[in-house]
């Protein structure tokens, strides 16, 4: 698409793009506050205890690191989640618990965060301090009673291994001074045996201090928790106002994929730059949908108040017949649409009326034999007319068309309905009352049948000097316009000279003409705004010869 076929698409749908996101906020609204608070308590785990050795090594940070990453998975796993229901007496399965739980990392650290939501603040507190005690359990981490039983043995080992350092490191030294007074050579090699002896067992003794010591101070996989869970002060959720604009943003969001995908499958003339890229031909008028429409009679707007917009629209499409050299006088015209229902009745009754008005005799035919309207939109009789004419050609043109209170206008009904439609449009006779129409008056306007439904517009279309086609806004569809024209297009006889946008929304149709009216100076300018907005944002001309109207299509 266009930009401006997008602006169009957001402008046609500005009610659902606006709509979507308000239900959807205020259902999310509804729904937060009908729902529970939502706790969380979190406790903190470390593996290993570098932080308590003062030259920690590289290779155990990193190993307790990798350790972290391990114990993360096992806290949701069955053995943890089960064993923390057992201890609580918690109602339901293991899995519910696992779906409350959530357990990370800290970036970089030894650290593990292990969190738990609960709608009660107190359940949440216990269930994530059991939750770090069962995976302290189900790890090499030593109870409490055998961390102090270790620690006192441990403790009595270092002071040994402490006495027995300082004395041998004394036994060396003192050994070491006895060897400066020996002059045997023999018993200086054995003071040097007793030496070595006495260092190489003091090694030992210094290894095993440092195990001990390491041990003392706890190994790589070792647990501990250094933050346990605390009641929370405040829930975390429902979060109301961020779940109100994440719905309004996807309700939005929804409304306008929706709107796009409608307009990309509707493939419906809408406009008629549509029209133009399906047939190549130009709108020659924009019609705006007639409303307030409750008998027939009320579709002649043109007899009615002239400055409305819609008779403007009107009177643009005459202008532009008249520049296209429909031929004038003895000119014929065939109006005419692709589906019943598109308004090409409506349309040739208010164009005869425009163009009578201009001095000019219009004679209008209703030329559909199978569905007539005119007389029902003009209010006479339809007793006698065109298949009158037909069956009795000896009848003057006076017996037959009826006056129709347009002055210059004059209405030939279809008359009697004829079991062959086709057969009577088609006939030498049908030839001869279009001959006998154009030498009586400056433009005969012929009323069709769909070009679609049957063959009847076709026909007469070769009987023509020109033919007009009317198109229902959001109705007509381009397959069917696209072959309506080629249809009347195959006909010499009769050029197509474009086409009419009919029934299209006052919105759209305000696009593509407008109004500039000049009152006189005794119109004060607070007294037009008041009359605009008495006439629904239109604004309308009163009787005054200072006054003038310019159109733009």
């Amino acid at each position: 698409m266009e930009l401006k076929r997008y602006v169009a698409v957001l402008l046609k749908w500005w009610w659902l793009i606006v709509l979507a996101p308000a239900v959807a906020a205020g259902f999310s609204y509804f729904a937060s506050r009908q729902s529970l608070p939502i706790y969380q308590a979190t406790t903190t785990l470390m593996v290993g205890q570098s932080l308590q050795n003062p030259n920690p090594e590289t290779m155990q940070v990193y190993t307790a690191q990798q350790l972290a990453q391990t114990y993360v998975q096992i806290v949701r796993r069955q053995p943890v989640m089960q064993a923390v229901v057992d201890a609580l007496g918690l109602p339901g399965s293991w899995q519910a618990v696992a779906g409350q739980t959530s357990a990370t990392v800290v970036a970089g650290t030894q650290l593990i965060e292990i969190k738990v939501i609960d709608t009660n603040p107190k359940r949440a507190q216990a269930v994530a301090n059991e939750v770090a005690r069962q995976v302290i359990a189900q790890s090499p981490t030593p109870n409490e009673k055998q961390q102090e039983e270790r620690r006192l043995f441990v403790e009595g080992q270092l002071k040994d291994y402490e006495a027995r350092i300082a004395q041998g490191k004394q036994d060396i030294a003192e050994l070491e001074k006895s060897v400066v007074n020996e002059v045997s050579a023999r018993r200086i090699q054995d003071v040097q045996t007793q030496i070595a002896a006495k260092q190489s067992q003091l090694n030992t003794w210094q290894a095993n201090y440092a195990s001990l010591l390491t041990f003392y101070r706890g190994g790589t996989n070792y647990l501990s928790v250094i933050e346990p869970a605390t009641e929370p002060g405040g829930p975390i959720g429902p979060n109301t106002t961020l779940n109100v604009m994440l719905a309004a943003l996807i309700g939005a969001a929804l409304a306008l994929g929706a709107a796009v995908l409608l307009e990309y499958l509707d493939d419906t003339v809408k406009s008629p730059d549509d029209i133009e890229r399906v047939t190549g031909l130009s709108a020659l008028g924009v019609i705006a949908r007639i409303g307030n429409v409750r008998k027939a009679t009320d579709q002649l707007i043109s007899t009615r108040d002239s400055s409305d917009p819609i008779n403007e629209a009107y009177r643009v499409l005459r202008t532009n017949l008249q520049f296209s050299g429909l031929k004038s006088p003895g000119g014929s015209l065939l109006i005419t649409s692709s589906s019943p229902g598109e308004g090409k009745t409506t349309t040739a009754a208010n164009l005869a009326v425009m163009l009578a008005q201009t001095q000019k005799r219009i004679i209008l035919v209703d030329a559909d034999l199978r569905r007539p309207s005119q007389h029902k939109v003009f209010g006479v009789s339809n007793r006698v007319g065109l298949t009158s004419l037909v069956l009795d050609e000896t009848l003057p043109l006076d017996a037959v068309v009826q006056p129709t209170g347009v002055p210059g206008l004059q209405l030939m009904t279809s008359g009697p309905l004829p079991p062959n439609p086709a057969e009577v449009l088609n006939s030498v006779e049908m030839t001869r009352i279009v001959d006998r129409l154009r030498q009586s008056a400056d433009l005969v306007i012929f009323d069709s049948p769909p070009v679609l439904a049957v063959a009847d517009a076709v026909i007469l279309a070769g009987k023509v000097h020109a033919s007009l086609l009317v198109v229902d806004a959001g109705r007509t569809r381009t397959d069917a316009l696209r072959r309506s024209a080629t249809a009347l297009g195959k006909v010499a006889e009769a050029r197509l000279l474009g086409a009419v946008v009919n029934k299209i929304s006052t919105r759209r149709a305000e696009g593509y003409y407008y109004y500039y009216y000049y009152y006189s100076t005794g119109n004060s300018t607070p007294r037009r705004w008041w009359e605009f907005w008495r006439s629904g944002g239109r604004r309308r001309t009163r009787s005054s010869t200072n006054k003038k109207a310019e159109i733009v299509n």
